[in-house]
């Protein structure tokens, strides 16, 4: 059963940092490329980083320079490191696993930037 689990989500102050964590089960995890991406309430749903099988990786302009994102394959995890957040971050975040034509979804945790 596959399975991706993300936590680390909550409240932070504009400026403030967090670490989210993605936890994968059910499948070859290292040899999926592995990306967050973001929701905010009214829009649509945005990329916000991905990081490939071989290990490089991919950032939008919005988050280049705050956002890292890195894999453990022991640990079949990936992680968002998020710097000097700001109000405009605020979202649910989501893990995503991709593979050809394979695809797989987390469950999202949430994410406020607020004073």
């Amino acid at each position: 059963q596959v399975q991706l689990v993300e936590s680390g989500g909550g409240l932070v102050q504009p400026g403030g940092s967090l670490r989210l964590s993605c936890a994968a089960s059910g499948f070859t995890f290292s040899s999926y490329d592995m990306s967050w991406y973001r929701q905010a309430p009214g829009k649509e749903r945005e990329l916000v980083a991905t990081i490939f099988s071989a290990g490089n990786r991919n950032y939008p302009d919005s988050v280049k320079g705050r956002f890292t994102i890195s894999r453990d394959n022991a640990e079949n995890t990936i992680y968002l490191q998020m710097n000097s957040l700001k109000p405009e971050d605020t979202a649910v975040y989501y893990c995503y696993a991709a593979r050809w034509e394979v695809r797989y979804w987390g469950q999202g945790t949430q994410v406020t930037v607020s004073s």
